[in-house]
């Protein structure tokens, strides 16, 4: 949250960071390290920053704290990154799909009713995902498109097709934004950010306390993740069927930059929008393959194994994103995937022992169907 300025987070300026910690995510047995939570990561910012962080741990399926929060913070700008944030595990059984809907759903609720009574004129940035669109026969627009039907036109939300619990939790909190925004007037903008990759942006300190998350199971582990954690260990990069599933991605500090170019530039009173939020889109199979070359150019020799599809998707597939709105408030790309996976690769490579005891991790066990 952003209090006594309109600058955003990645500027600072003279705004007050403070930050909620959601407790609720249960890893079970797909998170192989331990999250850091409570003050730890405020002190180590502030070390980092040489500025104050108000820090405040709670849960957003807790509203009434969350309202008194939000009252006494009086936040310029929320930007609500905390949701459980896994297809896999909103797959694995019927405790995991429960909890995955419950967290999402019933805390981003929360967050919208609370913004009403405490702070009606902030700018909620929420995190969707280009996943809830599915992968359709035709363009995907920014949130709407307009229909013609029997004769009569009209501009509608573009229809969603999500592919996993996970996926339908975040069409529900979009449903759920737009309906606060034309009944409440709140301000919101809804990110359908594709897949984020890289573990360091340029304002990345060098001491390794705050070095980037970077999961790489089955569950949390995006395919780039997976292919270079199975890189630096010498196990095949395990593609999920033919490896023709194409989908947005964008390097880290190109996600930054877009967050700060929304923040930047509010949206009006009872105005919900949406931004596709991602670089170039690219298959799985040219995803390993980048990998593949840029680890045997640092002596990592790769392999590439394709196994039986655990989820329930289209391989071959149309896939053309519009991301017309970022760009038009200045959103260029400056970061190459190639450049991004290399330095993603020396700066994984030295943690091998760590990543070794899990290399089972990374291949699927959790099956859609």
């Amino acid at each position: 949250m952003l209090s006594g300025s309109q600058q955003p987070a990645t500027r600072f300026a003279e705004s007050t960071i403070s930050c909620a910690e959601r407790q609720c995510r249960k890893w079970g047995q797909s998170q192989p390290f331990p999250s850091p939570t409570g003050p730890t990561a405020p002190a180590r910012s502030e070390a980092c920053y040489s500025r104050p962080i108000t820090f405040y741990e709670t849960s957003l399926l807790d509203y009434e704290r969350l309202v008194a929060i939000l009252g006494e913070m009086a936040p310029d700008a929320i930007v609500h990154l905390g949701e459980i944030p896994s297809a896999a595990y909103s797959m694995r059984d019927a405790e995991h799909a429960a909890l995955t809907q419950h967290n999402n759903v019933i805390g981003s609720l929360n967050l919208l009713w609370a913004m009403r009574a405490a702070c009606p004129d902030a700018h909620l940035l929420k995190l969707g995902t280009m996943g809830e669109y599915g992968t359709p026969n035709i363009a995907i627009p920014e949130g709407f498109f307009e229909v013609e039907f029997r004769g009569r036109k009209d501009i509608l939300p573009f229809p969603r097709q999500a592919g996993s619990i996970y996926h339908l939790s975040k069409v529900h909190d979009s449903h759920n934004a737009l309906f606060a925004a034309k009944t409440w007037g709140l301000r919101i903008t809804d990110v359908m950010q594709g897949v984020v990759y890289g573990t360091r942006t340029d304002r990345t300190p060098p001491d390794e306390r705050f070095a980037t998350r970077l999961d790489f199971d089955e569950c949390f582990g995006t395919a780039i993740n997976r292919f270079v954690c199975q890189a630096v260990i010498d196990c095949p990069l395990t593609i999920y069927g033919s490896g023709s599933q194409t989908r947005g991605f964008l390097p880290l500090s190109d996600s930054l930059r877009c967050l700060e170019l929304a923040l930047l530039n509010p949206p009006n009173r009872g105005e919900y929008r949406v931004f596709n939020q991602f670089e170039y889109t690219y298959s799985i199979s040219a995803l390993a393959d980048v990998v593949k070359q840029e680890a045997t150019a640092l002596g990592m020799p790769a392999q590439i194994e394709h196994l039986a599809n655990p989820r329930s998707e289209r391989e071959e597939h149309f896939y053309q994103p519009d991301r017309e709105h970022l760009v038009r408030l200045g959103y260029e790309p400056h970061d190459h995937l190639t450049q991004v996976v290399r330095g993603m690769l020396e700066d994984v490579r030295v943690h091998r022992s760590r990543i070794e005891p899990y290399a089972q991790n990374m291949r699927p066990s959790i099956q859609w169907s």
